[in-house]
């Protein structure tokens, strides 16, 4: 096959993608805390609107939520939401499109997936004060070491100096890449698009068949996976939380991993707000606030 009908390929599918994306919101939740248990409280659809807003993340100071959107342009763009103010700005516009915005672990740069002209998929840090640094590389010459990889689907940083990412193979796989060497190691195929670093060595990540999702922790060490448990359900949104472990969510609520009577009990039930489905959600550094995505 050629390269001129692999990239045809690439575009058909990246159109019938499009247009296939679902209309997507936004919602912003305060924590509440009392001696038993959490509420939500103060329910804030921050983007209310037709089409695509998604993958929100918060700033280290959680004064700002950065996420994807799709509007006249036709490709995607990162938006910020100011809390304090309620503001809504763009931060970046290109002709490229830009997504799973995520700040590095150096807290100086906004790490992006990059669509590029030519069909790379690639990782590349954008200026956090201005969103520049988007002039993107039009060769492999001009790539920087972070942006080394292609076909990235969704990453995150384990520590400063290696990433974790799952590639667009057949059959889809997670990785793990050392930037200061270049060094690329296979960790499995079939992963979900959630892992999670638990220190700056290991993480947990889910493996997904026909029925369920099992959740393993890796140790990039020892260069060992343990299981950690398991849930009867393909959806592929969790994280992992400093103070509640391994939570995902299941329709329109948010369960979480109690290791000590392994089992899975809820965390927030979001139905009361008007929630269908999330797909998304994060919690913010200094746990005030929780973002979820409400797919319509």
């Amino acid at each position: 096959m050629n390269k001129k009908f692999n990239i045809l390929i690439f575009v058909l599918a990246s159109f019938i993608l499009r247009s296939q994306l679902p209309d997507t919101d936004i919602w912003l939740f305060k924590i509440e805390k009392n001696k038993t248990d959490l509420k939500l409280s103060d329910p804030k659809n921050i983007t209310n609107r037709p089409g695509y807003d998604n993958q929100p993340s918060f700033s280290t100071d959680s004064k700002k939520i950065y996420y994807v959107s799709i509007r006249e342009g036709k490709q995607a763009d990162i938006y910020t939401y100011e809390i304090g103010s309620g503001k809504t700005l763009q931060f970046t516009k290109t002709k490229e499109s830009e997504y799973s915005p995520t700040i590095t672990p150096d807290k100086k740069s906004l790490a992006c997936v990059v669509v590029l002209e030519d069909s790379s998929q690639i990782i590349f840090p954008l200026d956090l004060a201005t969103g520049k640094g988007s002039e993107y590389p039009t060769s492999k010459f001009e790539m920087s070491q972070i942006s080394a990889i292609d076909s990235i689907g969704y990453f995150t940083f384990l520590n400063a100096d290696t990433v974790l990412y799952y590639k667009l193979t057949q059959p889809h796989s997670l990785n793990a890449y050392c930037i200061s060497t270049g060094k690329n190691t296979w960790l499995g195929n079939n992963p979900i698009r959630a892992f999670k670093n638990l220190n700056r060595h290991a993480f947990i990540y889910g493996i997904k068949d026909s029925t369920k999702v099992t959740f393993y922790k890796y140790d990039l060490v020892l260069q060992k996976a343990e299981k950690y448990c398991d849930y009867a359900s393909t959806n592929e949104d969790a994280i992992w939380h400093e103070q509640h472990g391994l939570v995902k969510s299941e329709g329109n609520k948010l369960l979480r991993y109690d290791e000590a009577k392994k089992e899975w009990i809820r965390l927030f039930d979001l139905s009361t707000f008007g929630i269908k489905k999330i797909t998304r959600f994060n919690f913010d550094p200094k746990n005030k606030y929780l973002v979820v995505v409400d797919n319509l």
